[in-house]
């Protein structure tokens, strides 16, 4: 259910003075107003009398959007449709982030507000100075009865509502009291949950209330029962927890990390990540959000000051490495979140960077046997939450989860061990350490500690199953997933990167990121002018906007699975060069060295590749198109048949041309 603080008929809406109305929005949930805000509601509220004189129906105020934490100055119900209403006071221009923002506002409710899925939404933008509107009506492919918004002068505005009213002549009529009251389960991105609870310690205004969000709860819940646990019987605790690609283990980690901030008792935590793009958007939006706030209160913070209070809490996982080889003290923190478990170093890479890098040595120790030596110089208690997605290692020495159930094995027996029954199952290749461990160490089987679900894409919850299908050849398997996401997740696709551009420019709406992905091998798209070793700030790409040529938008540099692992994408373009090719029994993985392609077949070295194409295939939360390139028969580097097997499986699968 959604709030707002003003509600009215549009006949007791006409009949009360402005004066009556301002004191109702003010009074409403002890609204906060100013007298800049009130002289904005003193010029909306006679606009929108003037419009509405002739029409029966629903007015509300400041109607809430809580995953954006925003509110819509107006949303009014007439018959069958339903106007959000944005006022720009004293504006005389329409500027794109404003008409953005209505966008946003109208694709919330239709996306996660339940009675406004099927509902005819008009978004409209008012800027009360402007001297002509641009009225035109336009639906978009998503055929949804979401319109493009429409920009209006106060003079216009009753004009638009009787066309938008005559456009959508057939739909079913709204009841005020069952929309404002009907459920609304959203689904934040990654770094949206990480600012609401870096600023509330809370997502529960912001996220689903659904299965999928009850199972998140529920690990959260189970983890902080092992907190308790360690703490108030001096034990020493690890959980696993496994999730398919995009169930919110990252999410889960943040909010263990500021659920237990209390430093005064003794129960500091930390979220550790080795995905150094996550940590440094993450870092950079939580400040930047850190600087507004304080501007908005009033006060005043540097954008500095703002990232070194973030780092307390978020930090790259081999800083706190490092920095506790020179400190021999026990860390700060007793709770240690480790994310991506799976992509921790195994012995032979670890004591190879320490002996090289850091003049260590008789450094002797993979990574996970350090961090978790680190947590147990406490005396009394610690605990280790080893968050682990499966088929996720993309690089090289990535030891996956054996290498921390080894660790414990051999060197800390008396730490007890909770543990996700998924941990058995063959994609973390961990059953033989977890029977061994099982004969030396308390093990706890929890299924809380599965995220079964995927919340990454609220289109389509399937999609990872249909991944995962499609990568292991199991072509019925991946003809059926397929069949029951493609209605509301659309993936399409083409031989032309012109087309599928052109493509996600239409199918994104508002603020909805778009961006072009790739394997960090696939070398031979230059002539599609994709460039993967020209570096890209993956800061600039995922949190700058459309006028900033070094984002994702301008679909100009692309990101490969090390800038995107972890972070999604509204619509992704995913671009499949020669490096992974298919052939009826297995997958061909190649590496393009000097001037040809070269078969890699190293074990681990051809997994790596295939997960770097798993974690493209599951950035996207609403849609995708995938490019297969024709090739050229002239080039050497880019034959046709190169591409053609890949084009032709996937088209057996089902997936639609663009």
């Amino acid at each position: 259910m959604l709030n707002y603080y003003y509600k009215d008929s549009l006949a007791k809406f006409q009949e009360k003075n402005i004066e009556e109305i301002i004191g109702q929005i003010t009074l409403a949930n002890q609204f906060d107003s100013t007298l800049l805000q009130n002289k904005s509601w003193e010029q909306q509220i006679p606009i929108l009398k003037r419009a509405l004189a002739e029409y029966n129906g629903t007015i509300f105020f400041e109607f809430s959007i809580p995953r954006m934490g925003k509110r819509v100055d107006a949303l009014i119900i007439i018959e069958n449709v339903i106007l959000v209403i944005e006022f720009k006071v004293g504006e005389s221009k329409f500027h794109q982030y404003q008409v953005e923002q209505v966008w946003d506002y109208a694709l919330d409710l239709k996306h996660f507000h339940k009675p406004s899925h099927k509902a005819a939404i008009v978004p409209i933008i008012i800027a009360t100075e402007a001297k002509s509107s641009f009225i035109e009506i336009q639906t978009t492919s998503h055929n949804d009865n979401l319109i493009k918004p429409i920009r209006v002068t106060t003079a216009d505005l009753s004009l638009v509502i009787k066309e938008v009213l005559s456009f959508f002549n057939d739909n079913e009529q709204i009841d005020s009291d069952t929309y404002s009251r009907g459920s609304y389960s959203p689904t934040p991105t990654i770094i949206e949950a990480a600012v609401s609870l870096y600023k509330t310690h809370s997502v529960e205004n912001i996220t689903r209330n659904d299965a999928a969000a009850i199972n998140l709860s529920n690990t959260t819940d189970t983890i902080s029962e092992v907190i308790t646990y360690a703490k108030q019987n001096s034990k020493k605790a690890i959980c696993f927890v496994t999730g398919v690609p995009g169930a919110g283990k990252t999410l889960v980690g943040l909010k263990i990390a500021t659920s237990h901030l209390d430093k005064d008792h003794g129960n500091a935590s930390v979220y550790l990540s080795g995905n150094a793009p996550l940590v440094a958007i993450l870092q950079e939006a939580l400040a930047r959000d850190k600087v507004q706030n304080e501007l908005r209160a009033g006060g005043k913070i540097t954008k500095g000051a703002a990232r070194q209070a973030v780092k307390s809490f978020i930090q790259i996982i081999h800083h706190y490495r490092d920095a506790y080889l020179v400190n021999p003290e026990p860390p700060y923190d007793h709770v240690a979140i480790f994310d991506e478990a799976q992509r921790a170093w195994n012995k032979v890479q670890t004591v190879k960077f320490m002996r090289q890098k850091k003049n260590q040595s008789d450094f002797d120790s993979s990574e996970p046997e350090f961090l978790i030596s680190c947590l147990n110089r406490h005396e009394d208690w610690a605990v280790v939450v080893c968050l682990v997605g499966g088929g996720q290692e993309i690089n090289t020495g990535e030891a996956g989860i054996t290498e921390w159930l080894n660790a414990i094995h051999d060197k800390f027996p008396q730490w007890e061990v909770f543990i996700s029954p998924n941990l058995k199952d063959s994609e973390y290749d961990a059953e033989h350490s977890i029977l061994n461990l099982q004969k030396k160490c308390t093990v706890n089987f929890e299924p809380n500690l599965h995220l079964s679900v995927s919340m990454r894409s609220f289109r389509a919850e399937h999609l990872s199953l249909f991944i995962k299908n499609l990568l292991d050849l199991n072509t019925n398997e991946a003809q059926e997933t397929l069949a029951k996401i493609i209605d509301n997740y659309p993936i399409v696709l083409t031989r032309n990167l012109s087309y599928a551009k052109k493509w996600l420019k239409e199918k994104a709406r508002g603020s909805e990121r778009y961006g072009i992905v790739v394997s960090s091998q696939a070398q031979r798209l230059k002539p599609l002018a994709i460039d993967v070793k020209s570096p890209i700030n993956p800061v600039n790409w995922f949190l700058d906007g459309k006028e900033d040529v070094r984002s994702s938008y301008y679909l100009e540099d692309v990101a490969t699975e090390f800038h995107v692992q972890g972070l999604e994408l509204d619509w992704a373009c995913v671009t499949w060069d020669g490096d992974l090719r298919y052939s009826e029994l297995e997958w061909k993985t190649f590496a393009f060295k000097g001037s040809k392609w070269q078969n890699v077949n190293n074990s681990d070295r051809r997994k790596y590749l295939i997960n770097a194409y798993r974690v493209l295939l599951t950035r996207a939360r609403q849609g995708m198109v995938i490019v297969i390139p024709e090739g050229n028969s002239e080039d050497h580097t880019r034959k046709s048949e190169f591409y053609d097997s890949t084009f032709e499986y996937l088209q057996t699968i089902g997936i639609p041309l663009l």
